[in-house]
């Protein structure tokens, strides 16, 4: 008799009360599958027109992400510009000897983008490739509580990130960032220039 009440409550437990319950919403802000950009990863799938002989070959290129790392972004800032305007070998190389835990999720991420060239983009040399974008975003946040004294309590911020690269082939830039070949006294002339120029709006 016990196990027929048993098998009885067990049943009505499933049909009514448990369908009541709905996890989507947690599942949706626990999972990191669903929590990660789309957009960069569709550069892959672009198709270009063909080029006519006159003009400058297109480089290939190929973007890679890793997204949700357990890592804070600001961190894994540093990492990400460190090795911008780097041939591949020379990235690869600089990142096996930096002492940090987000060197290594970038130097997975630059090994994988290099893979995937030779295998899917048609590069035929992998080390005629160079970092031409490395930046890192803010990830998934997930609070946690911390117990302080007297029952109080705090909050805990445990961030994740994305970290995104493109590799693109051919030899990089002499200076990646493009800075200004003006010396000190041409800069400070055409500053004072162009505040020369400007005009109060309204006045004679």
């Amino acid at each position: 008799m016990n196990s027929v009440l048993k098998n009885l409550v067990i049943t009505s437990l499933k049909s009514n009360h448990l369908k009541t319950i709905h996890t989507s919403a947690l599942a949706l802000a626990w999972s990191k599958t669903e929590n990660k950009p789309k957009r960069f990863l569709r550069y892959n799938e672009k198709i270009y027109p063909p080029q006519s002989p006159d003009e400058e070959p297109r480089p290939a290129f190929v973007c890679v992400q890793k997204t949700n790392i357990k890592y804070s972004p600001e961190k894994l800032w540093y990492i990400a510009s460190f090795v911008r305007g780097m041939t591949v070998d020379e990235a690869i190389k600089q990142l096996s000897f930096v002492p940090k835990k987000g060197a290594i999720f970038v130097k997975e991420a630059i090994l994988e983008a290099q893979e995937l060239a030779v295998k899917e983009h048609n590069v035929e040399f992998r080390s005629n490739l160079w970092v031409a974008e490395s930046f890192a975003n803010k990830g998934m946040v997930i609070k946690g509580i911390r117990r302080h004294a007297r029952g109080r309590m705090g909050e805990v911020r445990y961030q994740f990130s994305h970290y995104f690269v493109r590799l693109e082939e051919g030899k990089p830039p002499a200076d990646y960032y493009k800075r200004d070949p003006q010396t000190p006294q041409q800069q400070l002339a055409n500053w004072l220039e162009q505040m020369r120029k400007r005009k109060i709006i309204n006045s004679y």
